[in-house]
């Protein structure tokens, strides 16, 4: 009895994909100096999910290693970069996939949270992948007014799930979180 529980339990995660974000590189704006980069760079150190950063004070940047196996919490990000009074002008997530599938113009749950991914180029992630986060808040105002003017989705104004996701099954206000590859 035991060995058919598990035979399922397996068979029911192989049908799932898997993805665990390694790592990203997160361009801050606003900067004007090295003790701006330190205070960033703190911020981020504090993210429970995250296990070392490296600045580039160069780009304004920050290439950040997460803990394995530890869930991301990709808005603790945004808020850490927020609260040392900053903002993000753009984030790529990089994660390492296997056999997600990516239907056309649907959601994605990864771990706990949902993906809408925007130009999907593929049916099906496979090994070591980049998103780029298009959120607002993640990226630009220009760069959102632009993706704004040509996706008509209501969850891209607002992070949350409304009546575009809640069809697919994503429960009503979970958070969202649009990107292309």
């Amino acid at each position: 009895m035991k060995k058919w529980v598990m035979i399922l339990a397996m068979a029911m995660l192989a049908g799932r994909g898997e993805a665990q974000f390694n790592k990203a590189t997160l361009q801050a704006t606003g900067l004007t100096c090295a003790m701006c980069s330190n205070a960033i760079n703190k911020a981020l150190q504090k993210v429970p999910a995250v296990e070392s950063v490296r600045s580039d004070i160069k780009n304004s940047s920050f290439n950040i290693v997460f803990k394995e196996g530890v869930e991301l919490n990709i808005d603790a990000l945004k808020e850490a970069v927020e609260d040392a009074g900053f903002a993000i002008g753009s984030l790529k997530l990089t994660g390492s996939f296997s056999d997600v599938k990516l239907p056309a113009g649907q959601h994605v749950k990864l771990g706990n949270q949902y993906f809408h991914f925007m130009d999907a180029k593929t049916d099906v992630l496979n090994g070591e992948n980049t998103l780029t986060v298009m959120d607002k808040d993640f990226i630009t105002l220009k760069q959102f007014k632009k993706i704004s003017a040509t996706e008509k989705m209501p969850c891209l104004q607002t992070g949350v799930a409304d009546s575009c996701c809640e069809k697919e099954g994503v429960p009503a206000l979970a958070r969202v979180y649009h990107v292309m590859m």
